[in-house]
């Protein structure tokens, strides 16, 4: 059977959308030469699996070995129905390659007029100059270059010449070696860990590389590492492999030897929900955000919820949310528990239900629970308070189902997110809605 980029330069959209069905499938992979699905698609003017590859999570602005992103390709082969499709999806428009050149040297080069329009339109700018010292006028015909500069001059950007720097661009990133997206068994002297993050109940969290891939490490807090518990990881782990969706943050590796028992996830600057919600981390996070957030989440929520069976012991809260460098909230699969650690230990129940801190995880609607603890990050997220902040996890617990303790909205609060918290924290779980549900209702709040 032919590989992923042999059918997408074939233009093979059924074998890719089969392809991409499997979840353990990784649309961000790259071939010998960096070149992921994306770049693939793009350079062939492959609209329709474009199309499916920004719907599974395909990273817009991933690079090749020479630095090109799939703008580049798709501005140097005139498929302008893509240009516009990447930069409807926030694509870098200025970003460097490895000479410098941006979408826009491309485009003007190689004659294609209304793509180049396009480009400065959006914000591509005439000046930069690639590492010859030629800005993208330079690259085409006298008459086009006095066009362009008269439109880039509408647009009130400053045509003096900017010299070539090598550090213009920060949005882009590597598409992932294709050994990261094959589930194999790791040797822990291949991961290099750089600097411990943070403690949690379930294990430590490390920053590291492996195989040139920046990472986050969980090395997992299991006391006796006997071999049931080694079957039970080995079983369990693959589940979370899930590659195939925007809005879902999958684990690329274990380690499952020795006394260790690590999982690998790719790592993210933003970190969790909960840094950029409590932490300072800088990032504004207005109305339109919010909305954006919670759809991020219940888009994620929903997907996971479509399985059978469903996974096990993840649990919804703001710490086991990430976010990555487009500001995507990812639902992070390394958080998810396994059978073997720590039964019965519910560790941050203020985003529980009442009805998931008094059942058995087999005897409860784990769907309906799952949107209690969404409505909980909806008050957070408008509210940018931790839940019941002051009181210990034990207290919490108690109170919320022995005292009746809920989180309440400050005044002032959007009447549409107020009526969707409530909703979503009915107190009968029966009467909860579904993830699908609220999805249109997002939708409308954020063309409100």
């Amino acid at each position: 059977m032919e590989d992923i980029f042999s059918q997408i330069r074939d233009g093979n959209a059924v074998y890719v959308r089969v392809w991409l069905d499997n979840v353990e499938n990784d649309p961000n992979q790259g071939d010998d030469h960096g070149f992921s699905p994306m770049h693939w698609a793009s350079k062939e003017g492959r609209t329709n699996i474009v199309d499916m590859l920004i719907g599974r999570g395909a990273k817009i602005n991933a690079t090749n070995m020479g630095d090109d992103t799939a703008l580049h390709l798709a501005s140097a082969h005139g498929h302008r129905e893509i240009v516009v499709k990447l930069l409807q999806c926030r694509a870098d428009i200025n970003a460097m390659n490895e000479h410098g050149n941006t979408p826009l040297h491309y485009a003007c080069f190689w004659r294609y007029e209304q793509i180049a329009e396009d480009l400065v339109n959006q914000g591509g700018l005439v000046s930069l100059s690639n590492k010859d010292g030629d800005t993208p006028l330079d690259k085409t015909t006298p008459e086009f270059a006095k066009c362009l500069r008269e439109v880039a001059s509408q647009k009130g950007q400053d045509i003096t010449k900017v010299p070539y720097r090598t550090n213009w661009s920060g949005t882009k990133t590597k598409s992932r070696d294709a050994t990261l997206s094959r589930f194999t068994g790791i040797d822990l002297k291949h991961i290099k860990m750089q600097s411990k993050v943070s403690q949690t109940p379930s294990g430590e969290m490390w920053k590291g590389m492996w195989q040139g891939t920046e990472v986050m490490a969980k090395v997992l807090n299991v006391r006796n590492i006997s071999s049931r518990v080694n079957r039970e990881f080995a079983e369990e782990f693959p589940r979370l492999r899930i590659f195939s969706h925007p809005n879902i943050h999958p684990v690329l590796g274990c380690v499952n030897s020795g006394p260790n028992m690590i999982v690998l996830s790719e790592y993210l600057q933003h970190s969790s929900l909960f840094h950029v919600l409590h932490e300072a981390s800088g990032i504004m996070v207005d109305h339109a955000q919010t909305v954006s957030f919670a759809m991020d989440i219940a888009r994620g929520m929903s997907f996971l919820h479509a399985m059978d069976p469903l996974i096990p012991r993840y649990y919804l809260n703001s710490k086991n949310i990430m976010v990555d460098e487009e500001l995507t909230c990812k639902i992070n699969m390394a958080d998810t528990g396994y059978s073997f650690m720590n039964k019965g230990r519910l560790y941050y129940p203020a985003w529980m239900s009442p009805d998931a801190l008094q059942k058995a995880p087999e005897d409860m609607n784990a769907r309906a629970a799952d949107m209690w603890s969404f409505s909980i990050l909806l008050w957070e997220l408008v509210t940018r308070e931790v839940p019941f902040a002051g009181l210990n996890p034990m207290e919490i617990g108690m109170k919320i189902v022995g005292e009746g303790l809920r989180v309440e909205l400050p005044p002032g609060t959007s009447p549409h997110l107020s009526k969707l918290i409530r909703i979503c924290m009915n107190e009968d779980p029966a009467k909860r809605p579904r993830f699908d549900m609220i999805l249109p209702i997002l939708e409308k709040m954020r063309t409100q």
